[in-house]
């Protein structure tokens, strides 16, 4: 297919590039078209080099115009009449020099050809690559075809500025010569300085184009930097934030890189045009010279524009972090941290030559310790980008007489103190030298590890909800969450832990905790101080952590696989087993034990109306003893005459308790499990006996309460709950079994009355009674360790 054929059957973003590249008078698109066969066969390389065979072509392309103007004729097609006759014009200035017809056809052909391999290579990149959102390639192609246009642009300029000085060549050749030669005839002379009068009348008209077409390009720079500063690079910032607490956002810089790169070239070539002009002029010049007059203003612009965009383009590429840290921006005092900067503009001939030093605000006072200074350079990244990779600083905090708050007098936690490291450097190519600074986000600095929790919640809000990366007093009066943003932040945790986030029905468990019963929570707001606060031991965040930290270390595989409902609310759980079958169970998070996992079943009671049960959580006390799937596995409860039947049959809705979980079972059974004996000793779990469902709690009732011995076991004051013992698969002897479960009976009783009679008076703050019914707990536990040691004798 001929290649004009092919441009024309290009995508749009490619086709508005060939618009581009047609729009000047050197080489009408129109021409372009209706000779596009009889140019693509002749030989315009050598014709740019052999004046004969450009002679030749020049006077076969006037006659072919000839042709098409009276094709127009008689179509009476008067426009195209018009701009053929004009056309025919403009190339008959080439009689002159007809190499440089050719080389300006040549250089649209090899332009030509480089649209139709950008576009092949598109093609091939798109089909390997996975897609992207419509919206986000719609616009990545805009951006592109933009810069495509400032590439042309500048290309163009490039060929301008080389036929700005071969016209210039020409007249100052013949106006030397003029000078040279003595004239007696005055016909003669004044038909010379007629020529050269016009000869230099074009080459002032030339500079002035070329100037205009330079503020031109200018304007298209400068609407680039804008879509790269205030656009490209705020939404990768946000990202990063959002990323940096969970988001499963792309971070990556290479496009960005690429695109920086391209703008910085382009206006270092401008900065080069314009060198050249001053060459040019301080060859050539007369009065009124346009370039003297425009090109200071030029200048100016293209150094501001030039600077603008190096000042951005120097970031934090990965922010402060420590390797054993809950998340990045939580640093310790005296642990080593690491952080990489990245520079966007890339060019190689900066590889190791920028020197970047790292230094700390003033609002508390830190010494920065270790290798401060480094080098941007290509080989400490894995893509080639220009990177300052510091793997070894530490924070060490100045003691001062004063308090070591500074000048601020707001009072915040140190877990809400935030702080800024910033990084400088400088920039230096071709004359041109730029200082540059980046900042990371806000860090939390914190001297011991139980701060770590609340310093990472404090992380968490603020890269929720601040846009402003460097609002170090964001505590001092800190916004709400909207609902949505907040339940899209915590299932952003169990994203980022283990690879699968939270539903809408756990979030709505979570939502019901928070809010209380509502139909829609899309207008709740969250504030700071029930999300986290220091000192705090009941908050949300404390309950919440506490459980993702357990999923992460303990029970990982069996959440990634969906067999953990977890947050779910003991009234909610009722009504989805009370309409299964016998032994259907689920597994969900204790809402009152911090960090703690618990599964209930249904049974079925003598008069065949449901019963849920349900075990005293698991913490990680039992977890780091014996896997969850084990404790599943082997969980029985002895029934009548003594004999252990497991109540576990079906994982809601109806999977087989061996199917869910059978993968992950030891591959040993029976007593060569090597849990069984731990099981068999020490995991003794109790469950409540309620009464049947219809006494039970109805969906969306208040969170269960804080209780003893039996845990989430006890249920609302003034229930007639009746404890009965469990026990894991057991072999012991019958009579031991007996002892014991009568013993544990009457303890649990006395435990359960003995609580529930604290809790009353603490409800009603009788403070005295409270204690004097709270001191009998110590005893009775003493107690219960004694008789334990003789019954187990």
């Amino acid at each position: 297919m001929a290649q004009w054929d092919r441009l024309r059957q290009l995508p749009a973003v490619y086709r508005q590039q060939l618009h581009e590249l047609y729009d000047r008078d050197a080489l009408p698109m129109d021409i372009r078209h209706y000779l596009s066969v009889w140019i693509e066969k002749q030989e315009w390389p050598r014709a740019a080099r052999d004046h004969d065979l450009a002679v030749v072509l020049l006077q076969v392309l006037l006659e072919n115009l000839d042709i098409q103007h009276s094709r127009f004729v008689q179509e009476e097609s008067f426009l195209m009449q018009h701009n053929i006759r004009r056309y025919k014009q403009n190339f008959q200035r080439y009689l002159e020099d007809p190499c440089a017809l050719a080389s300006t056809i040549l250089w649209f052909l090899e332009k030509e050809r480089e649209i139709l391999q950008s576009a092949d290579l598109t093609e091939k990149v798109q089909y390997l690559q996975v897609e992207q959102e419509a919206m986000e390639i719609s616009s990545q192609q805009d951006l592109e075809r933009k810069m495509a246009g400032l590439r042309n642009e500048v290309q163009c300029m490039e060929h301008t500025i080389k036929c700005l000085e071969e016209q210039q060549d020409e007249f100052d050749f013949k106006y030397q010569t003029h000078k040279m030669e003595v004239v007696v005839d005055e016909a003669v002379k004044k038909n010379q300085i007629r020529v050269l009068q016009n000869l230099v009348n074009k080459l002032n008209e030339s500079r002035k184009s070329t100037l205009s077409d330079l503020n031109k390009l200018l304007d298209r720079t400068e609407h680039l930097i804008d879509i790269l500063v205030r656009k490209e690079l705020v939404d990768w910032q946000r990202r990063q934030q959002k990323a940096s607490i969970g988001a499963p956002d792309d971070v990556c810089l290479n496009q960005l890189e690429k695109w920086f790169t391209c703008v910085a070239v382009c206006l270092f070539q401008v900065r080069e045009f314009l060198s050249k002009l001053d060459e040019l002029v301080g060859k050539v010049s007369y009065d009124n010279d346009p370039v003297k007059a425009h090109k200071p203003a030029l200048q100016k612009r293209a150094d501001t524009l030039l600077k603008d965009l190096l000042q951005s383009s120097f970031v934090v590429e990965t922010q402060p972090s420590m390797p054993q840290g809950k998340g990045p921006m939580v640093l310790r005092t005296n642990v080593q941290f690491s952080v990489k900067t990245r520079l966007l503009v890339k060019f190689p001939e900066l590889n190791h030559s920028m020197k970047v030093n790292v230094s700390m605000e003033r609002y508390r006072r830190f010494n920065v310790l270790g290798t401060k200074t480094k080098a941007l350079n290509m080989a400490e990244s894995q893509n080639g980008g220009m990177v300052a990779d510091f793997r070894h600083l530490t924070l060490k905090e100045q003691k001062s007489g004063g308090g070591n708050k500074g000048a601020s007098d707001i009072p915040l936690t140190v877990t809400e103190e935030l702080h800024i490291i910033f990084f400088d450097t400088v920039f230096e190519l071709k004359g041109l030298s730029v200082e540059l600074q980046a900042s990371s986000l806000p860090v939390v600095i914190i001297s011991n590890s139980s701060q770590q929790q609340s310093a990472w919640a404090s992380i968490l809000w603020f890269n929720m909800l601040s846009q402003d990366t460097k609002d170090v007093k964001f505590f001092a009066n800190s916004p709400a969450a909207a609902w949505p943003q907040f339940a899209e932040m915590l299932s952003w945790q169990f994203l980022a832990a283990t690879k699968r986030g939270l539903n809408n029905d756990q979030l709505e468990m979570i939502a019901h905790r928070l809010f209380g019963k509502h139909e829609n929570y899309d207008t709740c707001k969250v504030a700071w101080s029930k999300f986290c606060k220091e000192n705090t031991p009941d908050t949300f965040w404390v309950w919440f952590d506490g459980i993702l930290v357990m999923v992460k270390t303990y029970l990982e595989d069996l959440w990634r696989d969906g067999l953990i409902m977890g947050f779910v609310s003991k009234g909610k759980e009722k009504s989805l087993l009370k309409r299964k079958q016998r032994g259907t169970f689920l597994l969900r998070f204790s809402e009152s034990i911090i960090g703690g996992i618990t599964f209930s079943w249904v049974e079925i009671t003598a008069t065949g109306e449901p019963d849920v049960k349900t075990v005293q959580p698991f913490t990680k006390v039992d977890l780091m003893q014996i896997p969850f799937q084990e404790i599943i596995r082997n969980f029985q409860i002895l029934e009548a005459d003594n004999i252990p039947e497991s109540p576990l049959l079906y994982l809601y809705p109806n999977t087989p308790k061996d199917e869910a979980f059978g993968k992950y079972y030891s591959t040993k059974s029976g007593d060569d499990n090597p849990y069984i004996k731990y099981i068999k000793t020490k995991l003794v779990n109790t469950l409540e006996a309620k009464s049947p469902m219809s006494c039970d709690m109805v969906e969306g009732e208040g969170l269960e309460p804080v209780n003893g011995l039996y845990g989430e076991a006890a249920g609302e004051s003034g229930s007639p709950h009746h404890p009965v013992q469990l026990k894991a698969l057991s072999n012991s002897k019958l009579s031991f079994h007996h002892r014991a479960s009568g013993f544990r009976l009457c303890f649990g009783l006395l435990e359960y009355k003995i609580s529930t009679h604290v809790k009353v008076f603490r409800e009603q703050g009788n403070v005295l009674s409270c204690i004097s019914w709270g001191c009998w707990l110590p005893l009775l536990h003493a107690y219960a360790l004694l008789s334990a040691l003789l019954i187990t004798k």
